[in-house]
């Protein structure tokens, strides 16, 4: 089932640093899938203060759905990484299983949040993860 096309936001330039943020996000993501491709903390730092910084602007539009998922996506990513850390400690193997898991899960999420996007809808609420 598709849910209706919301409107344009008012401001362009709110939804070009939404592609932005999105696209910055992706690589990170990429990059903690391919071995040795680990381009991606400060990008991802970039990313992070983007979204902190405007999504004030986005605020009372679709869009602040997508910046919210995003911030959310990148503290549950990172959380999950250091509840995970000691494993690879204990057991290497493990430990890479889950940053695995966990860099899959992060790369569905932004790609998930770049096709809503791209169709103009918004984010289901945080109940959803």
């Amino acid at each position: 089932m598709h849910e209706p096309m919301h409107s344009p936001p008012s401001d362009d330039s709110t939804h070009t640093l939404s592609w932005v943020s999105y696209i910055l996000h992706l690589v990170v993501a990429v990059s903690a899938v391919v071995p040795g491709a680990q381009v991606g903390p400060l990008l991802l730092v970039v990313a992070l203060v983007l979204d902190a910084v405007k999504k004030g602007d986005a605020r009372c539009s679709w869009e602040a759905s997508h910046f919210a998922y995003r911030l959310r996506t990148v503290l549950w990513a990172a959380a999950l990484y250091l509840i995970t850390v000691p494993l690879w400690f204990l057991f290497v193997f493990p430990g890479w299983l889950a940053w695995c898991g966990i860099s899959i899960w992060f790369l569905y999420r932004i790609v998930l949040g770049m096709v809503r996007l791209n169709r103009q809808q918004p984010m289901p609420d945080a109940s959803g993860l």
